[in-house]
């Protein structure tokens, strides 16, 4: 994506994220989960599971493997990296990234 074609939406309040978690919302045609690691981090992926088209990522538990952070999908435990929404068990079902920032105590997500 390039920031000159991005469009910022405010999704949902800072507070309304407990660190750890996650939440969905819908942005245009997708459903996105967004995840607040730490206090001041956030990411944003697609919230559909490739392998149950269920919208439950936002669901998942948080973790790291290694050196990654990852989320593990509650149905099927896959772990998708949140940085690059790559699966760690098959690229294959690898998900989409959003641009996401926290600003003035709203999360915005970015889409084309």
């Amino acid at each position: 994506m390039t920031t000159a074609t991005l469009t910022w939406t405010a999704v949902c309040a800072v507070d309304d994220i407990l660190p750890h978690t996650g939440v969905c919302a819908r942005l245009g045609p997708h459903h996105v989960a967004i995840f607040r690691v730490g206090q001041d981090t956030f990411h944003a992926l697609d919230n559909i599971d490739p392998q149950s088209q269920a919208s439950v990522l936002s669901r998942g538990l948080i973790g790291n493997l290694g050196e990654r952070i990852v989320v593990a999908s509650p149905l099927y435990k896959q772990h998708f990296d949140l940085r690059t929404g790559e699966c760690l068990e098959s690229a294959a079902m690898s998900l989409r990234v959003f641009p996401v920032k926290a600003e003035q105590g709203q999360v915005w997500v970015a889409s084309e």
